[in-house]
């Protein structure tokens, strides 16, 4: 594989003495920034995912009320990634004085199951790039 190197000139003054700058990119060295920031969408999406997921465990978990606006926004936007695994276990529920704790397995499981699916598409990037 040729590497292949772009080349920009640009003049600037120092001293009142013009000078050449030369600015080198490297075909590789572009196709490892587009790499790095595909990783880094894909992780940061992945991340806001997992964030989500962990809020609606914990609040499930330590019987917060749904009453609450944020709580039910949590709730709200957990829903559609939650969907695909809900019923996969049966949940255990704990009766406070004032509250009731739900642990649900189908929250960790779609954690991780999200985690894996991202992780799977991270290395079909990697191969791409890799082909290209």
């Amino acid at each position: 594989m040729a590497d292949v190197t772009e080349v920009k000139e640009t003049s600037t003054t120092e001293d009142s003495n013009p000078a050449v700058v030369r600015e080198t990119t490297t075909v590789d060295t572009r196709r490892a920034n587009g790499r790095a920031t595909a990783h880094n969408v894909a992780y940061f999406i992945l991340g806001v995912i997992e964030v989500l997921l962990a809020i609606r465990f914990v609040l499930r978990l330590f019987g917060a009320s749904p009453a609450s606006g944020f709580v039910n926004l949590i709730y709200s936007l957990s829903d559609i990634l939650l969907a695909p695994f809900v019923g996969i276990f049966s949940s255990a529920t704990t009766k406070g004085a004032e509250t009731v704790g739900v642990f649900e397995p189908a929250t960790v499981v779609a954690m991780i199951i999200y985690a894996l699916v991202f992780w799977g598409i991270v290395k079909l990037i990697e191969i791409n790039q890799k082909r290209v």
